[in-house]
């Protein structure tokens, strides 16, 4: 079963001599609980491409629908709780709120969404996280790799069908790298989570179960990793 369908997405930005076809005529579908690499080379679309599948931006022509349901048909106050209620972010750079404690950054979704936070599944993440001895630390008082776990918790806290990583191993050594991706193909097999995660890491985008490639605004399915 298909949890994401990209159809024919394109993207053009300006008009005329000076429009740039960021994206041209993409189209996928990704399995329920499968592990996608999107791989490309800076300025290819697949920034574009990812702001496309998590509704931050909205397409010249075609559809993406999660679960079934085509996001950019929906109204801006229904889009913005689909989003928060099914899509989880993690990005390169953590976006972490200084002033809040670890476990605060993590609730903060949920109460966004005037939901109570589920204490069960809090300890469960903050143990696989290996935060519990930092639940109350705030960010400037933890290493990179505990701010991307930190994030990590925070994009599974409302547990998302569909999670997006943008470079979520940008900022991190090897050993933190390593450590970050094992985590994100657990809760992909233990949550039954779809992850599509943006990398330029060729060594990291083989961990995944398969990998996507874009250049020049043209994805090409580079098939599944040990085939």
């Amino acid at each position: 079963m298909n949890l994401l369908e990209v159809r024919n997405i394109c993207k053009t930005y300006g008009s005329g001599e000076t429009a740039v076809n960021a994206l041209k005529n993409v189209s996928f579908s990704v399995a329920k609980g499968e592990f996608v690499a999107i791989v490309g080379e800076s300025g290819s679309g697949k920034t574009t491409l990812l702001n496309m599948l998590g509704a931050l931006d909205t397409p010249t022509s075609g559809k993406v629908l999660i679960d079934g349901k085509d996001t950019f048909s929906m109204k801006e106050r229904e889009l913005t709780v689909f989003r928060r209620r099914n899509i989880g972010f993690i990005f390169q750079s953590f976006n972490l709120i200084p002033e809040l404690t670890v476990e605060q950054n993590m609730v903060f979704p949920v109460l966004l969404d005037y939901q109570k936070p589920n204490g069960r599944h809090m300890e469960e993440l903050l143990e696989a996280l290996k935060l519990k001895e930092r639940r109350r630390h705030l960010p400037s008082q933890l290493s990179g790799g505990q701010q991307q776990r930190v994030a990590i918790g925070r994009a599974l806290m409302t547990r998302p069908s569909l999670i997006l990583a943008d470079e979520p191993t940008g900022n991190l050594d090897s050993q933190n790298s390593s450590e970050v991706i094992a985590m994100l193909k657990e809760a992909s097999k233990k949550y039954e989570q779809t992850i599509i995660m943006i990398t330029h890491n060729r060594g990291i985008a083989q961990t995944a179960d398969r990998v996507l490639q874009v250049s020049d605004g043209v994805l090409a399915d580079l098939g599944r990793c040990g085939e």
